[in-house]
């Protein structure tokens, strides 16, 4: 059996990505919890570059970047496959799946330090703007996940980032993914948390909000 690693921090977006997959894929690892501010030794070993999680060891071998991990763990382990085999599909997938991660720092972080009002209203707008277009041209047609009828890379990167967002909607007190304003992400994100590997490995809620306020707080 393969040695296989995680380290990360249970808040991170990104690195949810890389426990889902294993999740989806049935791969057994253990987890290294690290603290932000005093990581251990291995993982500034591991990732001597930009010194932050997620990192995946496999047999004493580290990778970095969530979704280069995700890409590596679908290519080790063939079974329930998060890729596209398709090369034209997999070109589209990866192309969504970099515009949510361009869509997460340019409208997530600044939401999450947002101080005022009319500030954070118009960073909304922005995140409305991005949504509309995921809304159009991944959920229509009836698909039940963003790739398609399958659940798969695309998903896996945006649902990272949906978890947040519902986060900020509590932390906020205001509705982002409106059912009514976006009628196909709201069904794919019902049918994103019907799969067990979601619905099963995801922060509590209150535990996030209150991380995210403090982590705030600490930025002011």
């Amino acid at each position: 059996m393969a040695d296989v690693k995680l380290h990360g921090f249970w808040f991170s977006p990104f690195v949810l990505r890389v426990v889902w997959t294993l999740k989806v894929k049935g791969i057994p690892y253990e987890y290294i919890e690290e603290d932000p501010a005093n990581k251990t030794p291995q993982l500034l070993e591991y990732n001597p570059v930009h010194k932050k999680v997620p990192v995946f060891v496999h047999d004493g071998k580290p990778v970095c970047e969530s979704i280069i991990i995700v890409e590596y763990i679908d290519e080790i382990w063939s079974q329930n496959p998060l890729v596209p085999a398709d090369p034209y599909e997999r070109a589209i997938a990866r192309f969504w799946v970099r515009y949510i991660d361009d869509m997460i720092s340019a409208v997530l972080l600044p939401l999450c330090r947002s101080n005022d009002i009319a500030e954070r209203e118009e960073i909304i707008k922005e995140i409305w703007a991005r949504f509309r277009v995921i809304e159009e041209r991944c959920s229509g047609d009836q698909k039940k996940f963003l790739g398609g009828d399958t659940f798969n890379i695309v998903d896996i990167a945006f649902g990272s980032f949906a978890r947040f967002i519902l986060a900020l909607e509590d932390m906020f007190e205001v509705k982002i993914l409106e059912a009514e304003r976006f009628p196909h992400l709201h069904t794919w994100f019902n049918n994103f948390m019907d799969v067990p590997a979601i619905r099963d490995n995801h922060p509590d809620q209150e535990k996030l909000v209150a991380c995210i306020m403090f982590m705030r707080d600490k930025l002011r």
